[in-house]
């Protein structure tokens, strides 16, 4: 898509096979509601964006890479088709002049490093938010990062920028602070002219979040800081001229929150 005059090419690595447990151990309405089927399954991508602007090509998020990961519940991440997705794009690896992690999760980073801890981007500026490199890199987050990938930050074999609060990357794409679902979460904010696109990361996982509040994602790291983060994005996605998509909306679509205050969830409702 274009924002302005700034190309936009949304992309997935593999699929989030995801259920209602992601979201909630509470009841879930039957049948549940979309993007789950009536088994209860959701097949979601796990998505990274390209952007150019001027004499840069900026991606963000960099995918599981080539691995399968079996989650609780019967759920599960595959990854692996990131590099073909940019050569379908017209990128090579050594285009990407920088690459921007919302967040250092492993379906997020898979393709930043080889198994050997060598970069996959070697011409690439690496950004994610300081909190995480504190929590993934120093520290082992939880087992949420793969040995190679932390042995690829820890020894230096890219150029890491990490920041603490808000910066801008390139002309027209901005990273914006929005913690919870990890301690340094950011978002990505393109612009050109009057229209702007949010790449929300996983600070919403789903648009079905909008209509039920209460669903986290079971990886928030602070779940009340994550509400709260996603309570700004939201309103922020109901501005004129805004749209946004997160890495694991439905078929990466853009879209927008319309409604107004009153009646079920406040009366808004995501509009793609």
């Amino acid at each position: 898509m274009r924002i302005g005059d700034l190309d936009l090419l949304p992309m997935s690595d593999g699929t989030f096979v995801a259920r209602p447990a992601y979201f909630t151990r509470g009841p879930v309405p039957d049948p549940p509601p979309a993007p789950f089927g009536r088994d209860g399954v959701a097949w979601l991508p796990i998505g990274c964006f390209l952007i150019r602007t001027g004499d840069r090509v900026v991606l963000v998020d960099a995918g599981l890479g080539p691995a399968w990961d079996d989650l609780p519940d019967g759920m599960a991440l595959v990854g692996g088709q990131l590099p073909a997705a940019l050569l379908a794009g017209g990128t090579r690896p050594e285009d990407v002049t920088d690459v921007v992690c919302t967040h250092l999760h492993a379906d997020h980073v898979g393709w930043l490093f080889d198994r050997d801890g060598r970069t996959v981007f070697p011409a690439a500026t690496l950004w994610f938010g300081a909190a995480d490199g504190a929590h993934f890199i120093d520290e082992d987050g939880g087992g949420e990062m793969a040995d190679h990938v932390r042995a690829g930050f820890r020894g230096g074999a890219t150029d890491a920028k990490p920041v603490d609060g808000d910066h801008t990357v390139a002309p027209g794409v901005d990273i914006v602070a929005t913690p919870g679902h990890t301690p340094g979460h950011l978002a990505v904010v393109v612009s050109d002219g009057g229209d702007r696109a949010i790449l929300v990361g996983d600070a919403i996982t789903c648009p079905v979040q909008l209509a039920e509040p209460t669903w986290h994602s079971f990886g928030d790291v602070d779940p009340e800081q994550a509400g709260r983060s996603r309570e700004l994005l939201w309103a922020e996605l109901a501005r004129p001229g805004t749209v946004g998509t997160g890495a694991h909306f439905p078929e990466l679509r853009f879209g927008r929150v319309a409604g107004h205050a009153g009646g079920h969830a406040g009366g808004r409702v995501w509009s793609a």
